[in-house]
């Protein structure tokens, strides 16, 4: 008999949701490329432009259905790729390759769009590597249609699909066939593989490195999206618990439909303002849906992820206009550029150590061009009065008080120029630098709001790179000195006369909740997805024993005694949602 532990392959959860089904090993055929010569150039050439018309022939096709399936916003993806095979430099540098070296087209355009590929992949920015994929997927199809062979898929229905990495329009032509999810060795959160599986509601679990060698063909798996855990031909107890989850799971949906309009209040009358995280315009509608009130963050940085160059003051405006006026009469927290560190910066700069070098609020000073173009179009996009400010990455006092005197300048400059802006916009700051935790009576004096991003604050605080999978361990949201700081972040913040939020990953952790809320904090922002099982939970809870549980946690030394406390605290309530499920 086989351990539990033994046949669970940890990844990453980049789609959200429970799948049991077989699996289906998708090996991508590698075509061969023959550094042959040719004897007809003119032949060739032709062959190539053949070969273009039909990739971009296939790419439009797949376009059409992913604007069905994913929205105009997403299937961009596919857009962006036709825009690479009408590149006239790039045909025109292949095709003087083909003229001057009398080479075979596959070998060219192989050899060609590797040079791409190979700097994109030797890049330190995780985003650049995993957009390489999709840049191998563009050369490997025309390399394809130049040997004139036809895609062929042998999934049939209702499978897993096991294989090293899933470019896009794998994801959009598989879910024809319907496939239950995806488990991948190689892709992160940022993948267009990861957002496409989000977007048609599939389960994945990406970044398990071995597993299209681990698992075979016919092997019966359970992926666990929200775990980020693959179970492989599970034992009959894992496999019995996870259909009572998939039943509870489908039995909870229906009953959280029926939450949308009521309060995140505890059972003694306590409201909680439950907020959402925004990455995408086309989000707006499931935060409305979901009964969120208002939006916490707006990540610029992922709003604009799929333009080439920073957008102007223009296009940003029109951006956050859009939210703004689809959020009415709600909030939205509009964060500034929060660029660097394991997102793409604006400039091919080596760091040796990133997360600590050029990145956030110190980036927006060193270049106030950039940073007045935001400031002047969230201003421009607060006449409805219900816009807010954030900054994020704040470690000093002299960094909140530059950022206000460039804020000054923008309000200037749009009044002498007539435009329309709401004159006392809020401004807050992101505390996730222990500098500012410390400080946080001082610095949230300065300002009207400030949010908590735990995702870099315990990062920080325990010196441990929540990417690096050899330390991953030692993240632990439930820390002592993470609890304790917390608590003093809430207490100080407050006493200084500021809002207190959190709006990291710890606030969408069922288990977290309980605490944060004894804590004293009466702001959250969670993905929209998590605000209707948020949201049931908090309804289950008396603040009275939320207080109680957090000034208990505040007194244990270790991270296993609070861990275990919050769990027992769930297991002591015979209908507590969690508990339920896991």
């Amino acid at each position: 008999m086989k351990s539990d532990a033994e046949n669970i392959l940890k990844g990453i959860g980049a789609a959200p949701g429970i799948s049991i089904s077989q699996a289906f090993l998708y090996k991508k055929e590698l075509e061969e490329i023959v550094n042959d010569e040719i004897s007809d150039v003119e032949d060739a050439l032709q062959n190539l432009n053949v070969a273009l018309e039909k990739s971009k022939k296939e790419l439009r096709k797949i376009f059409s259905l992913a604007v069905d399936k994913l929205g105009d916003k997403r299937a961009a993806i596919f857009e962006a790729q036709i825009m690479i095979l009408d590149d006239p430099i790039l045909v025109k540098t292949i095709e003087d390759r083909i003229r001057n070296e009398k080479r075979a087209p596959e070998f060219i355009v192989h050899d060609e769009i590797s040079k791409y590929t190979d700097l994109m992949n030797l890049s330190h920015e995780t985003y650049m590597r995993e957009r390489s994929h999709d840049i191998e997927d563009i050369k490997n199809r025309i390399v394809r249609n130049l040997k004139k062979k036809k895609w062929k898929s042998r999934i049939t229905s209702d499978v897993v699909v096991v294989t090293t990495s899933v470019t896009p329009s794998d994801t959009v032509l598989f879910s024809r066939v319907n496939v239950k999810g995806y488990v991948t060795d190689f892709g992160g959160l940022t993948s267009h593989a990861a957002i496409v599986a989000r977007s048609l509601n599939i389960p994945a679990v990406v970044g398990l490195h071995d597993a299209s060698n681990r698992i075979k063909d016919g092997d019966l798996l359970i992926i666990d999206g929200y775990k980020g855990e693959v179970i492989l031909n599970p034992t009959e107890k894992q496999l019995g618990d996870y259909q009572k989850k998939i039943a509870r799971l489908q039995k909870l949906d229906i009953e959280l439909v029926k939450l949308k309009e009521l309060p995140a209040s505890t059972t003694d009358g306590v409201e909680i303002q439950l907020m959402a995280n925004l990455e995408l315009i086309d989000e707006v509608e499931v935060v409305n849906q979901n009964g969120a009130k208002g939006i916490g963050l707006v990540r610029t940085e992922q709003l604009f992820e799929e333009y080439e160059a920073f957008p102007d003051e223009e296009e940003q405006y029109k951006a956050y206009t859009k939210i703004a006026e689809r959020i009415y009469p709600n909030n939205v927290v509009i964060r500034t550029f929060d660029i660097g560190g394991d997102k793409v910066l604006p400039v091919d700069l080596k760091e040796p150590n990133p997360f600590l070098g050029w990145r956030g609020i110190r980036l927006l000073l060193d270049n106030p061009q950039l940073f007045k173009s935001q400031i002047r179009a969230v201003l421009r996009a607060s006449t409805h009065k219900n816009v807010k400010l954030m900054l994020p990455m704040i470690a000093s006092i002299i960094e909140i008080k530059k950022s206000k005197e460039i804020i000054s300048q923008c309000k200037e400059e749009l009044k002498k120029e007539g435009r329309a802006f709401d004159k006392h916009m809020s401004l807050g700051i992101m505390i996730e630098i222990p500098s500012a935790a410390v400080l946080i009576k001082d610095f949230a004096e300065e300002v009207d709001f400030v949010s908590i991003g735990t995702n870099d604050l315990i990062q920080y605080l325990l010196a441990v790179d929540r990417g690096n999978e050899i330390v991953s361990g030692i993240y632990q949201e439930f820390h002592p000195a993470v609890v304790r700081t917390l608590h003093h972040i809430i207490t100080g913040g407050k006493n200084a006369g500021a809002s207190v939020s959190l709006c990291g990953e710890m606030a969408a952790d069922p288990f977290a909740v309980p605490l944060l809320i004894g804590l004293g904090l009466d702001t959250i922002s969670v993905s929209a997805s998590a605000i209707p099982l948020i949201k049931k939970i908090i309804r289950n809870l008396s603040y009275k024993e939320l207080k109680s549980l957090a000034e208990e946690c505040l007194q244990f030394k270790s991270e296993k005694e609070i861990n275990t406390r919050l769990h027992q605290f769930y297991n002591n309530k015979e209908k507590d949602q969690i508990k339920n499920l896991y």
